[in-house]
């Protein structure tokens, strides 16, 4: 054997064993879905689950539970034409236990998703949670962030106990930090203006958590997901979180969110009276950056909203097809419509 196909066929072993022992994805998709109130019928007794029970008012049954996860399984199977997304934040679980039973649904099945998921203080007993693809994504460390909100009722100040904000630190492709944070910010049960003050708190802990991550590493690959109930334009997430529109030029430094241009569009991911836009994605400036190892696709995220979903009343437009509200129960999917953005891996 001479020199020449000696070292050829050297090379190509070595290529085989790279290419064979180190497979890498290419893209990477990170989807959000409030999933509105997956409740199991197990009555728990330090949370506010009434409702949702087998002898409530409007009666939470095993066959509902069972539908309730046959129609999330179809939303979230369907939501990645490629298959599942990667990354899958999620919110308004009761506990770990609705979350196994949903990744075991026979259509979820095949995603072979991990869960990140902790109790939190909640008065309701709803949570957030991060679903991953193992192969895909390595979480390196995970922190619970309890924000300190306050309220003053009958002139007593007490603690807000509402939900964690995730954090997840890990790997793409083994190679990639990536830094995620999955939320659920207060509601505006009580009035927007009321309870604006609390939702501002919580943009105020993100935005310390974001500069002390930029602060490290200014081309920091950052990702803020979640149900904000605040839409893009509001103080919270616009002036306080500074999470503006995506320029032609962005700052690796600053923060951007995809769902601005389609809100004031008159898109949204929810309908009350007319369309919000509480579900979104925001990144720091240098996943907009040509030549990042980690590359948003498109300025806009995907509202995934087929008609099937949708449920269309007597007046105005078809809007996201919900479980129950009140006394009433519909059998529906979800209040909320998810979201979903494609990163290139350079």
């Amino acid at each position: 054997m001479n020199k020449i196909t000696f070292y050829s066929l050297l090379v190509v072993a070595l290529v085989c064993i790279i290419g064979c022992d180190h497979k890498t994805n290419t893209s990477l998709n990170i989807a959000f879905y409030n999933v509105e109130n997956l409740f199991d019928t197990i009555d728990n007794v330090n949370v506010s689950d009434e409702k949702y029970l087998p002898e409530s008012e409007v009666p939470w049954t095993k066959d509902r539970f069972a539908h309730k996860l046959d129609n999330i399984s179809r939303v979230m199977k369907t939501i990645d034409p490629k298959g599942f997304p990667d990354l899958f934040g999620i919110c308004e679980v009761e506990n770990l236990g609705v979350i196994e039973d949903l990744i075991a649904h026979p259509d979820m099945s095949p995603a072979n998703y991990r869960v990140i998921h902790k109790d939190s203080p909640d008065e309701r007993g709803i949570d957030v949670a991060l679903l991953y693809k193992p192969e895909i994504y390595t979480p390196i460390s995970t922190q619970f962030i309890k924000p300190e909100l306050w309220h003053t009722k009958d002139s007593v100040k007490t603690i807000n106990r509402t939900r964690d904000i995730l954090y997840s630190k890990g790997l793409v492709n083994k190679s990639d930090t990536l830094h995620l944070f999955i939320n659920h910010w207060v509601s505006r049960w009580g009035g927007q203006a009321k309870t604006e003050p609390q939702r501002i708190q919580i943009a105020l802990t993100i935005k310390s958590f974001c500069d002390s991550i930029l602060k490290v590493d200014s081309h920091a690959n950052i990702i803020i997901a979640g149900d904000l109930n605040d839409n893009p334009t509001d103080t919270s997430v616009y002036e306080v979180l500074s999470a503006k529109e995506v320029d032609s030029n962005p700052n690796p430094e600053n923060l951007y969110n995809l769902s601005i241009n389609q809100f004031l569009n008159g898109k949204g991911s929810l309908y009350y009276k007319s369309w919000d836009m509480f579900d979104q994605i925001i990144v720091s400036g240098s996943m907009l950056r040509d030549g990042n190892n980690l590359q948003v696709m498109e300025a806009d995220q995907l509202i995934y909203k087929e008609s099937w979903m949708l449920y269309q009343p007597k007046k105005g437009p078809a809007r996201p097809s919900r479980t129950s509200s009140g006394k009433n129960y519909y059998g529906g999917f979800s209040d909320h419509l998810p979201v979903m953005v494609s990163i290139r891996i350079n």
